[in-house]
């Protein structure tokens, strides 16, 4: 299929308080958690991207005609761009800004929302249907609550291709989001080695019971820990993601919405208490 490219022309980047213009979104709520940036975050200088690798996130209302996108960007992250024109009836943007397409983006400017300046659809990826469907608003929210703008993730991104790619094809969605999950907190920052206990500094033990650290990493479990305890085999499991086994299924579950909590500060995944609901993941 012929690639279908849309040029948006502007005179400057644009300036916007993204509070003030929310309203009306009737897709699962993304709207980022209070949490603390990682890392101070640089604007690039004024100037031009084009042909990037991205896909949308999140997009909402900005003033009558416009839309504010967030999108995942692979060398550049998560960025938020204002789309001129992307409301009117008969703007080709409607059809290409949507979640989950592989996209190629292009901008302009150095305010912390920039200027959309052209989006081509490049296709490659099958869509996703019904229960996936809800899984990919899943993968969403958490890169929307858990990435700082302007911070490139490339390992991320390619993590993020490869479980849409997978939920496409009705690969069991535990198993790639327990993936997904894992690979966003070690690529952000968040989440280090877990084969190496952080008390002695050895090999973790396959058949010793641990708990994990949200800010240290893996220690042998203590009787009066409340935070979820795990088998050693569970974590080495993990980190070479092999989720064969029904007990690293099911400790890895609770494990992961524990570190995501703490993480999030306490603040509500909106998809996940669906997914929680439905699929029982």
């Amino acid at each position: 299929m012929a690639a279908l490219i849309v040029e948006v022309h502007s005179s400057s980047a644009a300036s916007a308080d993204e509070q003030s213009a929310r309203s009306g979104d009737a897709r699962p709520a993304v709207t980022p958690a209070k949490t603390a940036t990682r890392r101070p975050r640089v604007l690039e200088k004024d100037t031009r991207i084009a042909e990037q690798p991205g896909f949308v996130l999140h997009s909402y209302p900005y003033k009558e005609t416009s839309l504010i996108v967030d999108v995942f960007t692979r060398d550049h992250g998560r960025i938020a761009l204002v789309a001129k024109g992307a409301k009117r009836p008969h703007s080709k943007l409607r059809g290409v800004l949507q979640t989950f397409q592989p996209l190629s983006v292009g901008w302009s400017g150095k305010a912390e929302v920039r200027t959309l300046t052209s989006a081509e659809w490049v296709g490659g990826l099958l869509p996703l249907e019904k229960s996936a469907l809800l899984c990919g608003f899943y993968l969403n929210e958490l890169l929307v609550k858990l990435l700082a703008r302007d911070d490139p993730h490339p390992a991320l991104f390619d993590h993020y291709v490869s479980a849409l790619n997978q939920l496409a094809h009705d690969e069991p969605a535990a198993i790639v989001l327990r993936k997904f999950e894992r690979a966003l907190l070690k690529e952000s920052g968040v989440s280090g080695d877990w084969t190496i206990c952080t008390a002695t500094r050895n090999p973790l033990l396959a058949g010793l019971n641990y708990v994990v650290d949200p800010e240290r990493g893996p220690r042998p479990a203590r009787p009066a820990d409340t935070w979820p305890q795990v088998a050693g085999k569970t974590l080495l499991d993990m980190e070479k993601e092999d989720y064969s086994d029904a007990t690293t299924q099911m400790q890895s579950k609770f494990l992961m919405r524990f570190l995501l909590a703490h993480h999030l500060n306490g603040a509500p995944l909106n998809t996940r208490q669906i997914l929680i609901d439905l699929l029982q993941l």
